[in-house]
């Protein structure tokens, strides 16, 4: 995509972080806007922002987890603006559980807003970005889609499942020669505020010898590398290039390597360093 002047973008978890700034990014460069989020005062100021900048804004109240609540968006957003170019599969959460304690309803929580809000977004928008003849989906997976870490075990599990969907979309678009293409995101640790929203599951303190709060502040702290801002600009410039991934700051740039260089032998260095890390 050579230009997002006269675009329409679609973007969930609108209302902080990337996807507000991927929205006022968006807006500064003549992209007009279709925003969701569960938030809706934060989505509201995510609005109001926007079109302060000159473009069409919509907004809905969205749970990425309902797949019809999805479809309803992604119809009501090409009736509003004509069409759709662009669909930031941005919303997410996070979670800190053993995997040997975790109940089923925490991870099921978790894969339906981080993984089938995904698989909805893509397959609802689909075909208003094939309609539009210049399409792009941009799907978010993390560093914990490239990485496994105690204690984020469900969280990296729905982020490699994006990141394996994606990819595979990613091929088929290029064998349907249908004017429509994917990315895939791997942030790593950007201030937001996921980390400090994250739930946090019981077994946490067992895992880590120190009490789940105090390991969501060190990691917070840890992890907490790269602006939203800059990693809404770094994503924005990934589509214009049309890349098939993009790896977003240094932590998960670094980690991306190790991985590439170690295979699985990354994983006993993980285990090892983690408790230090946390003292």
């Amino acid at each position: 995509m050579k230009s997002f002047a006269n675009k329409v973008a679609a973007i969930t978890g609108a209302a902080s972080g990337m996807g507000r700034e991927l929205a006022l990014e968006l807006a500064a460069r003549g992209c007009a806007l279709s925003l969701s989020d569960v938030n809706t005062k934060g989505l509201e100021e995510t609005a109001k922002l926007a079109k302060a900048k000159g473009v069409k804004v919509t907004t809905a109240k969205l749970d990425v987890a309902s797949r019809e609540a999805v479809y309803d968006w992604a119809e009501q957003t090409a009736k509003d603006h004509g069409g759709v170019n662009l669909i930031f599969n941005n919303a997410g959460v996070a979670l800190n559980a053993p995997l040997d304690t975790i109940s089923q309803k925490d991870f099921e929580w978790i894969v339906d807003i981080n993984f089938w809000g995904v698989v909805y977004g893509s397959q609802a928008f689909l075909p208003h970005l094939k309609a539009s003849g210049d399409g792009h989906i941009i799907n978010t997976s993390s560093l914990f889609g490239l990485i496994g870490t105690p204690g984020t075990g469900a969280y990296s599990a729905t982020k490699f499942a994006v990141r394996g969907y994606t990819e595979s979309l990613r091929i088929e678009l290029d064998m349907m020669n249908c004017g429509v293409s994917a990315t895939c995101v791997h942030p790593g640790g950007i201030r937001t505020e996921i980390n400090r929203s994250a739930r946090i599951a019981e077994g946490t303190e067992k895992l880590f010898g120190v009490s789940g709060e105090k390991a969501r502040d060190k990691f917070d702290k840890l992890l907490n590398t790269t602006s939203a801002n800059k990693a809404a600009r770094i994503i924005l410039r990934a589509v214009e290039k049309n890349s098939r991934r993009v790896v977003v700051g240094p932590d998960a740039k670094f980690m991306d390597i190790i991985v590439r260089l170690l295979g699985s032998a990354y994983q006993p260095l993980i285990a090892a360093n983690t408790k230090r890390m946390l003292r």
